[in-house]
């Protein structure tokens, strides 16, 4: 796999690939327990058996060719840089899609992406923070790119961008232009001590 429209100067500037994992979000903080992992880390898969969603619920990756991804980002800032980061990251998911594809997603705030009042995508920010600053973030996003079968549980609730329009999505395309956007952002926000 090639994040062939990569132009940031750290983020998943280091990334690993897997074809099945139990969690993207879960593997970066075992990288991070076991002190192995570098700034802007970014762990990618093509199917999760046991994806993590927000207050402990499953997200759902158990068909190949959707989007499973986590980051790794050293801030080492205050807590009041990164208030609203999630819903920012939602905004740019948001953007890149309505000026890629002119797909209109809502969002239900902070972390759930929508279209037709259905979930297709949702943002986990988890953090560390020690001494009143956060040192990194974790960021874990799940997409329904291609996804057709939904469970009883969750069909009336769920749906994916193929499902809506019948488009196909290049998801190395919309992770690399998230990390290239979310870098920009984060330099404003945070500034240079991110990248130290």
């Amino acid at each position: 796999m090639q994040l062939a429209n990569l132009k940031t100067k750290i983020l998943a500037r280091n990334y690993k690939y897997y074809e099945k994992i139990d969690s993207t979000q879960k593997e970066i903080w075992r990288l991070v327990e076991n002190d192995n992992i570098e700034n802007g880390t970014l762990i990618i898969a093509n199917m999760q058996t046991n994806g993590v969603g927000t207050h402990g619920r499953t997200w759902h990756t158990d068909e190949i060719g959707n989007i499973a991804f986590s980051m790794y980002i050293q801030t080492n800032c205050e807590v009041s840089k990164v208030e609203g980061l999630t819903i920012k990251i939602a905004i740019i998911l948001k953007e890149i899609l309505k000026d890629k594809y002119n797909i209109e997603v809502d969002l239900k705030s902070p972390n759930d992406l929508m279209i037709n009042n259905k979930k297709i995508g949702g943002i986990l920010t988890e953090s560390k923070i020690y001494d009143k600053k956060v040192k990194f973030l974790v960021i874990g996003i799940g997409i329904n790119t291609t996804k057709m079968k939904f469970t009883d549980d969750i069909k009336d609730i769920a749906t994916s961008i193929k499902k809506e329009f019948n488009i196909e999505i290049d998801n190395n395309y919309l992770i690399s232009e998230f990390c290239n956007r979310l870098e920009i952002y984060l330099e404003e926000r945070i500034g240079e001590i991110l990248w130290k």
